[in-house]
């Protein structure tokens, strides 16, 4: 038997070809794939992954070319067990929602391809046996998860609880290939990209972020527009009933519900709403009627334009978001504003901390679950070179390997800093910076530590002293709720020994208070 382009060789059942004149001795498959410095997890919408390994092998081949064309070496001569790579996105095909952000669409073009189709090939020459989650021979895996799918919540799930869960409903209309409505916009726009990667909680990628708002299963939005309609029809208003419906729907499921309203009545649901009702709970429900990009680019407009700037809120989204959820409130900004968020940003703030915001806006942070001991330890010696061991502060190095390392990558380095010098690396951040700087690093390193303990403590920033920073609360139990709001709940309990439900409760009032815990349950 013969394949285009590659010699035939006479072959016995069940052995390779000779190897040709002066050939090396063929070397044997490794049992699984090593993991090597640097290695990327995937990277959405296409972009190619930065991992420095090729994906052929490069040792000397008894072929004619070390790297035939796509589809891989026959089957009959490759030593390699049969396996294969999926083609086209890194990210299953079905769209798991991540409770905060939309999945992928066409606005952001795939880069250039180290394959010559664009897309790996679909015939691996790597062996099954694998380092990687879900058993994938390659970083080219269908997921990045453990079992091979996106995490709860954003596999289907089943709960008793009042939030009930739910087959798979994007967080975002739009994400089943249709048409979202925004509220007060007469007509369907595309669903713009936003973020189909779940944010990162911890720097393990094993840990399963709880929400406390799950898709409601079954779901009837047009039965749900008419409870509305009913709740605010005549005189009163039902809040109870409205109450009931919002914080039982996910963000995509609001959405549509706004959607199937105007269909019916010809009005805009968060008009109605906010003629029905008024103050905190006000301020709540639109929130939670609002796309989560959309609402988070707000609140950073709201952050950087007027009197002086509000940098407590500009660091706690910037220095959390992921690469994708970077790309999507950019896009979100500067289609509510008109204007760059980046460019904002450098005209509004000053010194290191513009630098470090800016380099966050690139959105470029590595993002592999692998580590590199021997990059950590090169990282920590640099981090040492250029603050402790040094008259001054070099900023750059502390901006450079905390906005550019992976989650995994910087845990590693915290931890080799530690060994190296005896000192927490969040101690030795505040010792060499102060003011705004100093705030942004230490929420970089807390995101990395602990995501949700990072948003534990800035709950417990709203809600303390004199009065409520009301803001910054519906902020945070909006966008986290669908997220890691459960795991935020046992965060605050620990450390703050009592629970979120309790200081919410003694906090608020009313209605206003009724929602927030029913976001919160």
């Amino acid at each position: 038997m013969s394949y285009p382009g590659y010699p035939t060789y006479p072959q016995a059942p069940g052995q390779h070809p000779p190897p040709q004149p002066n050939a090396p001795a063929y070397q044997t498959a490794p049992l699984s794939y090593p993991i090597y410095p640097g290695s990327a997890a995937p990277q959405p919408y296409g972009f190619p992954s930065p991992s420095p390994y090729q994906p052929y092998p490069q040792h000397s081949s008894p072929y004619p070319s070390a790297n035939p064309a796509p589809g891989g070496y026959p089957q009959h001569t490759t030593p390699y067990p049969g396996s294969s790579m999926p083609t086209g996105s890194p990210y299953p095909s079905s769209n798991p929602t991540t409770g905060a952000y939309p999945p992928m669409s066409s606005h952001y073009p795939p880069t250039s391809s180290p394959y010559p189709s664009g897309n790996p090939p679909t015939s691996s020459p790597y062996p099954q046996s694998s380092p990687y989650p879900s058993g994938n021979s390659s970083p080219y895996q269908a997921s990045p998860y453990p079992s091979g799918s996106a995490p709860a919540p954003y596999q289907q799930q089943q709960t008793s609880s009042h939030h009930a869960s739910a087959a798979q409903v994007s967080s975002y209309p739009g994400s089943h290939g249709g048409q979202t409505s925004y509220p007060g916009v007469g007509r369907a726009e595309p669903a713009p990209l936003y973020a189909q990667v779940p944010p990162l909680t911890s720097h393990s990628s094993a840990k399963t972020p709880t929400p406390t708002v799950r898709p409601a299963n079954p779901f009837n939005p047009r039965a749900d527009a008419e409870i509305l309609r009913k709740a605010m029809k005549g005189f009163g208003t039902d809040e109870k009933a409205i109450i009931e419906v919002l914080t039982n729907r996910t963000n995509s499921q609001r959405q549509q519900i706004s959607l199937e309203f105007k269909t019916l009545y010809g009005k805009d649901l968060v008009s109605d709403l906010k003629s029905e009702v008024s103050g905190k709970l006000e301020d709540l429900l639109v929130a939670l009627m609002t796309p989560i990009p959309d609402l988070l680019a707000k609140e950073l407009n709201h952050a950087i334009s007027g009197l002086g700037t509000k940098e407590e809120t500009i660091v706690e989204i910037l220095c959390t978001a992921n690469n994708y959820e970077m790309k999507c409130i950019k896009a979100a900004y500067e289609k509510l504003f008109g204007s760059s968020l980046e460019q904002d940003l450098y005209g509004d703030t000053s010194g290191n901390f513009k630098r470090l915001l800016i380099s966050l806006c690139q959105a470029n942070r590595n993002e592999a679950f692998g580590v590199d001991q021997n990059l950590a330890f090169q990282d920590a010696q640099a981090l040492m070179r250029a603050g402790e061991l040094r008259l001054g502060t070099d900023e750059s190095t502390f901006n450079a390997i905390l906005c550019s390392r992976s989650y995994s990558q910087l845990a590693a380095t915290f931890a080799e800093y530690q060994r190296l010098t005896g000192n927490d690396f969040e101690s030795a951040i505040r010792s060499e910076f102060s003011g705004d700087i100093e705030s942004g690093l230490i929420a970089i390193v807390h995101s990395v530590r602990d995501k949700s303990d990072f948003f534990a403590d800035q709950l417990q920033k709203s809600m303390a002293g004199m009065g409520t920073h009301d803001r910054a609360l519906i902020r945070i139990v909006c966008y986290r709720s669908e997220i890691d709001m459960g795991d935020i709940k046992n965060a605050y309990q620990r450390k703050f020994g009592k629970s979120l439900q309790e200081a919410i409760a003694g906090d608020t009032s009313g209605d206003y208070k009724k929602c927030l815990l029913s976001l919160i349950a």
